[in-house]
């Protein structure tokens, strides 16, 4: 929770001001002064500081540790041609090591252009494929052959190993000691590194940009209509949509701070990928504005609709913590049944989180990220009509 310093300079001295130079004040200055005066107020409470910069960035350097590969199942797909009518690859499809993951389209295809995309950046450990043959003696042989990339890091050698260790099981059952019925065929290529931090540092932005913004705008907007500085401010000269543009437009600024401070961490520490320089860099910022901007009007909805402010928080971990554990912020949605899904990519934060990743890592660029635009514009659309009508200045 942040406790609002600071505001006493604007309800004594500049409020009074106003009212004093109603004639000539100039509207461009009122605006200034408030988010100057309200910029100062942020900086003068050092929990906003520990909660907003220090607090994320020991997330990044503990989950960023974990190295590369988080442990899980390994995510194989069958290539077109695979026998599906062997013992094998009932074995591999029950393994509970191994998730399969369908690319079959609509028509019944198999799109192999998506499989090879999610391959080349870690999505996708491995693409399989079984083949099956029966010798003079009545025998079968299995041919694996699976082909992966650098991107699956640790998780080539557990692919690897549970390979071996189900064709160690099965030319028991098959022939005893007898171990000839089995061919595994890897491919390794190289692609461009996947590091554990390109994962985890844009969850962490959208961790930090939704928790500091929610508990700034809410608490801050409480506070003034409580302590009276709305109602003054609203008798004042000043036009009413500058004041609310200088108490958000100073929480902008400090959050956009606190979000170019992690990205410049992640990528000059912890080798975080900024796939495109300094242009991932700037549309990695503007998705975050976009992302605040929502934020801020969820803020304004909680600071206005509460009768004290111990029911702030209440208000936001309901908002914040279903979609911090829903929005791989942590780990990918793809570990909730599939029936999840839909309601796991409605929330914002997972669409912010998706977009920032295919930025940095993929080199996708804000016209490539219009459906999480589309969807993040919904719901600023929504929180906004629901805050217009719910504001109050007393």
């Amino acid at each position: 929770m942040e406790i609002i310093y600071g505001f006493r300079f604007l309800n004594n001295t500049f409020a009074h001001q106003c009212i004093l130079m109603a004639e000539q004040y100039s509207q461009r200055k009122a605006l200034w002064a408030i988010t100057k005066a309200s910029f100062r107020a942020i900086f003068r409470n050092p929990s906003a500081i520990v909660f907003s910069i220090l607090f994320p960035i020991v997330f990044i350097l503990v989950f960023g540790s974990f190295g590369e590969g988080i442990p899980g199942r390994s995510k194989i797909a069958f290539l077109p041609g695979t026998d599906t009518t062997t013992s094998l690859y009932d074995s591999l499809i029950h393994n509970p090591l191994i998730k399969v993951v369908s690319y079959q389209t609509a028509k019944g295809d198999i799109d192999t252009a998506k499989m090879r995309e999610d391959l080349e950046k870690g999505s996708l450990d491995a693409k399989v494929e079984l083949k099956q043959f029966i010798d003079s003696a009545g025998q079968p042989h299995y041919i694996i052959h699976y082909t992966s990339t650098t991107a699956s890091g640790n998780a080539i050698a557990a692919l690897k190993q549970t390979f071996d260790n189900l064709s160690f099981r099965m030319e028991r059952q098959l022939a005893g000691s007898q171990f000839n019925h089995f061919q595994i065929v890897p491919r390794i290529y190289e692609v461009r590194p996947y590091h554990s931090i390109d994962f985890i540092l844009p969850g962490q932005l959208g961790f930090s940009v939704l928790f500091s913004t929610l508990f700034g705008i809410a608490f801050t907007f409480y506070n003034l209509r409580e302590t009276l500085v709305l109602k003054r401010f609203y008798a004042s000269p000043v036009n009413r949509i500058n004041i609310l543009l200088g108490i958000g437009a100073s929480r902008l600024f400090f959050q956009l701070i606190n979000v170019i401070v992690l990205i410049l961490f992640g990528h000059f520490f912890l080798n975080f990928t900024l796939l495109n320089g300094f242009d991932t860099f700037l549309e990695m910022v503007i998705m975050s504005i976009y992302m605040l901007f929502i934020l801020m009007g969820v803020g304004l909805i909680f600071s206005s609709i509460v009768k004290t402010d111990t029911s702030i928080p209440l208000l936001i971990n309901l908002f914040g913590f279903p979609q911090i554990i829903l929005s791989g912020t942590f780990f990918s949605i793809d570990v909730f049944p599939k029936w999840m899904h839909p309601f796991c990519e409605a929330l914002p934060l997972t669409q912010f989180n998706d977009a920032v990743r295919e930025i940095s890592f993929e080199g996708a660029h804000l016209t490539d990220c219009w459906k999480q635009i589309g969807i993040m514009g919904i719901w600023a659309v929504v929180t906004y009509v629901i805050a217009i009508r719910v504001f109050r200045w007393e």
